[in-house]
């Protein structure tokens, strides 16, 4: 008697996991990235900064400098991106603006995402951001600049915790990245093309 059929089975359902497997791994893979990034958010993992509506209505007594860093993460986005001032210093819980400056220097209309984070790591869930250029894509024509702003409070609550006791000084950083949504941005943006009259 022939063993063919029960080995071709045993093939088909060994194949079928096998494919199985590989998709939940590729789905995992796509979930991942989203997934980590709430939660460095929610945790402040990783110096993911927060995001909240208003400062406190009152401050702390603590001094700290906060320093800021601009990055262009590849050569295929021609942007020139820095921090208009380099460092500042506040009391904590009190709001402050800072502004990054970006140019496009490239022949062409390009669309930016910023990521950003600060360090140190620690200091990320105390970090409070109530508005900034980072929270949506930057569209920018061929030689236009911009000034972005981004509203930030060190929260009080930083007094209280004694990991964070030696921490003088926060460097907020940002990247640029070419967005992927990049062309459907910029089709939008496109003014509609008129019919000629005949």
């Amino acid at each position: 008697m022939s063993h063919r059929p029960a080995i071709a089975r045993a093939n088909r359902r060994v194949g079928f996991a096998v494919a199985g497997v590989a998709a939940g791994m590729i789905a995992l893979a796509f979930a991942s990235a989203p997934l980590y990034r709430l939660f460095c958010q929610v945790t402040g993992y990783g110096g993911t900064t927060q995001r909240a509506v208003t400062a406190p209505a009152e401050t702390g007594t603590r001094l700290v400098t906060v320093r800021f860093n601009a990055d262009v993460a590849s050569q295929d986005l021609a942007w020139d991106f820095k921090p208009v001032q380099s460092e500042l210093r506040t009391v904590v819980g009190e709001q402050h603006l800072a502004f990054y400056r970006v140019r496009n220097t490239g022949t062409l209309p390009t669309v930016g995402v910023a990521t950003f984070n600060v360090t140190p790591h620690k200091a990320g869930p105390y970090f409070q951001k109530i508005a900034c250029f980072c929270f949506s894509e930057q569209e920018l024509k061929p030689g236009e600049s911009m000034d972005m702003p981004v509203s930030f409070f060190v929260d009080p609550a930083i007094e209280k915790d004694p990991n964070l006791r030696d921490v003088t000084t926060i460097t907020l950083s940002y990247t640029f990245f070419r967005a992927r949504d990049e062309k459907a941005r910029l089709s939008q943006s496109m003014p509609p093309v008129s019919a000629g009259v005949n």
